[in-house]
Order: structure tokens, then sequence, then C-alpha cells
């Protein structure tokens, strides 16, 4: 059996204050159901992800309430596992096809983030680090701080390092429409902004959003494909072939080692092998860069480097448009922005509409084999989709 991405469906990203949640929900879900050529009534399930939504607005059971805009009367579920939110989604939503239970479901992400202070946005997303963290009165710039640094001392890696990562990430939301920074920065710039949480600077750090993203999954029943052999598929469409879910310690004081995550190297075999592919085999990926230390690390523990070379292989230029390996085409969380829950559900549609040949001015030539890392906190939760044409 293969999962086959239907339709997809993006909110720009940004401080969106003239939107609500279910403005964005709707905006996002009508867009995929059109783009799968289907009707509301066709949709048997509706999955919800969304993080903080009931902290800051009191407004809890969205499946229901996000259904309702549709007048879908199917099951409808909200998912929530803080930043790893929209992966978790899909992956639910994909056991949901592999069981039979349904044929065609939406599944729509969505966060609304910048309508209250930072205390408050800050607090909220804290629900996602350990009681013994946020006792501390550390927060997440602190946390991954922490691994940034420990990373520098281990294996020399500079804020040079982590600057390319930023810089990188701003030139492709500047071909990106949807990105919340569709502009460019210089390295100067990113290194001298202001500090935030040492070594971090503001352009270390991906931003507080607004936005949404949907995606029509459908099951088929017929052979999977395996990799690099002749496709019996539809030409254009695109299928996931690979979802696994890893967990590990919420706290980091709780884990052997911060130089690594270890629920991002366990998931990612994990989707590979159902995939039936090699990680050498993957064309494209969008994984999770809250920070740029994140991106070092998701290059090291999903095999595309060895453990340590990260923010070289960065600098080398091989995961720029144009490079071997293009990572985070869409921006990134640090550029395209991060609507938490929204953001699983973004990087499924970046690499199905580079797979399907339609990403404008960021396409990736004869992109074939995608990949997705969603993290949630810092690194209690991480998802890894394998997408293929």
């Amino acid at each position: 059996m293969k999962i086959l991405v239907k339709g997809v469906g993006l909110t720009k990203f940004g401080e969106l204050w003239d939107k609500s949640l279910f403005d964005l929900s709707l905006q996002a879900a009508t867009e995929a159901i059109q783009d799968a050529n289907l009707s509301a009534k066709n949709i048997e399930a509706v999955f919800v992800a969304n993080m903080i939504h009931g902290k800051l607005a009191n407004q809890d059971l969205l499946g229901a309430a996000i259904a309702s805009l549709f007048n879908i009367k199917g099951a409808s579920f909200r998912v929530e596992g803080a930043c790893a939110s929209g992966g978790l989604a899909v992956h639910l939503a994909i056991q949901s096809l592999l069981a039979g239970t349904y044929k065609n479901v939406l599944v729509v992400g969505a966060e609304k983030m910048t309508d209250v202070t930072i205390s408050e946005i800050t607090s909220a997303l804290m629900g996602a680090g350990s009681e013994a963290e946020r006792k501390a009165g550390l927060t997440f710039p602190g946390l991954y701080a922490l691994m940034a640094k420990t990373h520098m001392q281990k294996f020399g890696t500079t804020r040079n390092h982590l600057a390319a990562v930023s810089v990188k990430n701003h030139y492709h939301a500047s071909l990106n429409e949807k990105a919340q920074f569709p502009f460019e920065i210089t390295e100067e710039k990113a290194l001298n902004s202001p500090e935030i949480c040492m070594p971090f600077t503001l352009f270390d750090a991906s931003p507080i959003t607004d936005g949404a993203g949907a995606v029509i999954l459908s099951s088929e029943n017929t052979p999977r494909r395996r990799a690099l052999t002749p496709s019996r598929w539809t030409a254009g469409d695109v299928y996931i072939t690979g979802s696994a879910v890893a967990t590990d310690t919420v706290g980091l004081a709780e884990r052997e080692s911060l130089v690594e995550i270890p629920a991002t190297k366990q998931a990612a075999k994990m989707a590979v092998k159902q995939a039936g592919i090699e990680i050498a085999d993957i064309d494209i990926a969008e994984v999770h860069d809250c920070f740029t230390i994140a991106e070092i690390l998701a290059m090291e523990d999903l095999g595309f480097c060895e453990k340590g070379e990260g923010g070289k292989f960065i600098v080398q230029g091989t995961t720029k448009l144009g490079g071997r390996l293009p990572i985070n085409t869409s921006g990134g969380l640090k550029a395209c922005g991060h609507p938490v829950a929204a953001t699983g559900l973004k990087q499924i549609i970046e690499i199905t509409q580079q797979l399907r040949g339609s990403a404008g001015k960021r396409q990736v030539k004869d992109a074939k084999i995608g990949l997705t890392h969603n993290v949630g906190g810092s690194g209690a939760t991480v998802v890894v989709h394998v997408l293929q044409t």
C-alpha cells in the first residue's frame, strides 16, 4: 500500500493579526481540498495539529471545531506533540489509512502565536520542556544554546558555521512568497545582530509566527515502489513511503549527550527502511532548524555528514540551492517562519511541490526523493517522513 499526497494548501506565514486560527485553517484546508479535486463530503476524517491554542485562546476540541468549518461529520482528532505536532498528525493519519479505516483524510496544522505577549508565548512554549527546566527558568533558546556551546567545544564548530545556516535559509526564503522573512541577509548581519543567549544572536532563532498548512492524504491498494526502480505510479504524483516517530527524554539533563538527538537517528533509520531506500538517495530535505545549531545537528544525525562536520558541510554550499543536497528550500523555520504545529505540514507541502516540479524559483532540478524532519521540544519527539514520486 502507498499513501498519496492528493492535495496541499498553505497560507502566508507571518504576523497575521487580521486572521484568526480558524481563518487560517479554512484557507489552507480549502486550498488543499481544491488541489485534490475533491469536495468536503469525500473527507472521512480530519486530523488537526495544534500545540498552544487551548492555552492562549481557551479553545480546545479543535478537531471538531475545524471539521465543522466544512460540515464534515466523520471522525475528527486533535494532535499535540509540541513543535512536532504537524508531523505527528500526518503520521497518525497515515496509520489510519494503512489500517483501512479511512480512504481520504484531511490533515491541518495551524497556530496563532502573535496576538499575545512574548512572556505569554514563551511560557506556553515551555510546556514542551521538562518540569525541572521550567523551574530552573530555562527557555528553548537557553536549552539549544547549551547544545550549541557543547558542540562548539567538542568539534570546533564556530559562530560563522551557525551564521551560514541563517544566511542560506534567508536566501531560500527570498524565493518563497509564503515566507515570513523573504529577504537575504549577510553573514555580518547575522553575527552582529542582538545577542539573545550566548552563542546565539537574533538570526540564530526562528521567529514567532502565525500560519496554517493542510494536506489531503489518500490510500491506494497497489504495490509500493522500491527505490530507483521503474515506476508504475502516475507521473507527477507524490507518495509518502516512509513515516516514523521516535521518542527521547523531555529534559536535556537525562540524556547521555548534548551533541546529538538520538530520536532523529532512530526515526530516520525506520522511515528510510520503510521506503526501501538509503539515506544517500535523498535529493532534498526539510529539517527542523528552530535554531541554527538544530540544522547542524540534523545534518549529522540524519546521516548526511559525519558527526562534528555539520557546520563545515553547510559552509561548503552543499545544502544551498544548486548544491548536491538542498536543505530547507522553503527557508526553513528560521526564515519561512515557525507557526509551531503548522511546521510539519509546511515541510510535507514544500517537498511535495518540489517533487511535483511546482516550486517555482526555488525548484530543485530532478528531485525524486525527499525527506522531512520535525522535532518536538529539544528532541523528545522526532517525526521523519520520506516522500517519492
